[in-house]
């Protein structure tokens, strides 16, 4: 997966085409991602002793094909790639060519 924890990503389709955000958690085994404040599903939480009953808001897992790198300097999504510098593997833009790691 190209696509890690921390990353800036932007949604390419779906309903919530065009947000970018956050990486907060990524299920690789799954290939999903959860993007901060994309894919808000609404959670009804039970009374319990302790707390009252509410209704969370939270983000749910979106799977990986539907977001894309999101450069921060260039301000544009782009296509990760690989390649070595001083032997070690490390992501690259292919947009304008920078090291990602």
């Amino acid at each position: 997966m190209n696509i890690r924890k921390d990353d800036t990503v932007m949604v390419i389709t779906g309903k919530d085409k065009g947000k970018h955000g956050k990486v907060l958690k990524v299920y690789p085994k799954k290939s999903r991602v959860i993007v901060e404040g994309v894919n808000i599903q609404t959670k009804h939480q039970k009374q319990t002793r302790k707390a009252r009953a509410e209704i969370k808001h939270q983000e749910g897992p979106i799977h990986i094909s539907n977001v894309m790198y999101y450069d921060t300097k260039e301000k544009a999504p782009t296509r990760i790639g690989h390649t070595f510098i001083d032997g070690r593997k490390v992501r690259v833009s292919k947009k304008t060519g920078n090291a990602i790691d």
